[in-house]
């Protein structure tokens, strides 16, 4: 009798230990999206590729996987971030985000935006910062603190500038002229101080939790505190390799001294005008880094830091210089890549992926992650395939990018070929052995062939993307 009790406890404990490893098994894992505004690609110190101080992103990349080549597909506005942000909550690729761009409330009482589908499987929601869509964040979220415009107030005296031979009447860490100071404190430490608030208030809770912390940095007017910007003193920063005075297309692809982003130097560019936005640009990403430290640090301390997926990206890059562009509406490299960081339970760290993702698949990979079935109108991919063996086969044989009517590229086998439909010109970069995008070989003759196969790929890829424009 005492054998058998003796058996059935010891069973009893067995069971209730393979009870105890389901529950663990089956736990929901968390999600801290870190969302910059205008960050590019290659601005993390851990890349070696720019003089930048970047050490907790650095940390981050080192504990997780970073995909090199995450892209953003590109706009229906000339606030790329716009249609960015509505590919991102909606799922939609660019063409039917921007059908739907002017009715997100009607998505939102569908029940289809991203924290949505994640609280209809018992996700506690909260957002904090830039939110750029239609729909109201309030109704979108369970909790929402500072909602923030597309991009701070700024000041006529923040354009045209520096010019050579003159005082340059702006200063980026004047907080009497408000900016990312409007309210007292830079807009970065508020985002930070809510997703401290958010990790603090989660901890305590049994609920899974999805964080959407949106900051408007490094976007412009690029202010930080007088102690980031001294780091980088003009001596200390490098002209980028694809300098140019001037564009030579800027006027046919949408991007001549009307647009907005580029009348924040002058025309044509000076070394010292480039020069002094760069290292503005690099100032207010390493603050942006120090707050992005202070979120982590909470994440680890609270003690759900095991569980949870931490995701890095931006919505689009930026040029800041290269090719005669200050902004990021152009389909270079350097303003449709971003940075892509994941850390998490599934994350090998250190791996470093190189086949292309789109940065909008973050949505569907969070759903799979959490078990909710993608909706029918996602057309983004899960990425988790890859974050599990960095061997897998991309979700995309091409990459595709588009500008308004002015611009179209597609990216294949290490080719990517722009057109510029206004322009009836074609160029044509081999970014394996020139990711710079230095040297334009569309002219030579043995790369028509290849020309032509390209355009053969982006035309399907306007197909499946619902991209009416006609190239010739």
């Amino acid at each position: 009798m005492l054998r058998n009790f003796k058996l059935l406890f010891l069973l009893a404990i067995a069971y209730s230990s393979v009870f105890a490893n389901f529950a663990k098994s089956d736990e929901k894992p968390n999600f801290l999206f870190l969302f910059a505004d205008d960050y590019t690609y290659d601005a993390l110190g851990s890349l070696g590729k720019l003089d930048i101080e970047t050490p907790n992103l650095d940390k981050l990349a080192a504990g997780g996987v970073s995909f090199s080549h995450a892209y953003n597909m590109g706009s229906f506005s000339g606030a790329v971030c716009v249609a960015s942000r509505n590919m991102l909550l909606t799922g939609r690729s660019v063409w039917r985000a921007e059908k739907i761009s002017k009715s997100t409330e009607q998505e939102r009482e569908a029940g289809r935006l991203w924290p949505q589908l994640l609280k209809q499987v018992g996700y506690d929601t909260y957002m904090t910062g830039k939110w750029h869509i239609q729909a109201k964040p309030e109704l979108s979220f369970d909790i929402t603190k500072n909602v923030r415009p597309g991009m701070p107030s700024t000041k006529e005296e923040s354009y045209n500038r520096p010019l050579d031979g003159k005082p340059d009447s702006w200063s980026p860490f004047d907080q009497s002229i408000g900016g990312f100071w409007q309210g007292g404190k830079h807009w970065s430490e508020v985002a930070a101080d809510d997703a401290v608030e958010f990790i603090n208030a989660a901890k305590s809770k049994s609920n899974p939790f999805f964080m959407y912390v949106a900051f408007n940095a490094p976007h412009d007017p690029r202010q930080s505190p007088a102690e980031f910007v001294a780091k980088y003193p003009l001596s200390r920063i490098a002209l980028p390799a694809s300098y140019l005075a001037e564009y030579p297309y800027k006027d046919s692809i949408g991007c001549d001294p009307k647009l907005r982003d580029e009348k924040l130097a002058p025309f044509p560019r000076t070394e010292h005008s480039i020069k002094v936005h760069r290292a503005e640009y690099f100032a207010i990403i390493t603050h942006l880094d120090q707050q992005i430290g202070r979120i982590l640090d909470t994440l680890e301390s609270s003690g759900k830091a095991k569980n949870t997926y931490v995701v890095f990206t931006a919505d689009h890059g930026l040029a800041c210089g290269n090719h005669g562009l200050l902004g990021k509406q152009n389909l270079y490299e350097h303003s449709m890549r971003v940075p892509f960081l994941v850390a998490g339970p599934k994350a090998s760290p250190g791996t470093k992926i190189s086949s292309p993702i789109y940065l909008q698949d973050v949505m569907p990979t969070t759903l799979e992650l959490a078990g909710v079935k993608k909706p029918e109108t996602c057309e983004f991919n899960s990425f988790l395939p890859q974050l599990s063996d960095a061997n897998a086969k991309s979700n995309y044989s091409a990459t595709y990018g588009a500008y308004l009517a002015l611009q179209r590229c597609v990216i294949q086998d290490g080719w990517k070929l722009i057109v510029y439909p206004k322009a009836n010109v074609k160029r044509l970069y081999h970014l394996a052995s020139d990711p710079e995008e230095l040297r334009d070989v569309a002219g030579e003759s043995q790369n028509k062939p290849r020309i032509d196969q390209l355009m053969v790929q982006l035309r399907e890829l306007q197909k499946q993307y619902d991209d009416s424009l006609v190239i010739q």
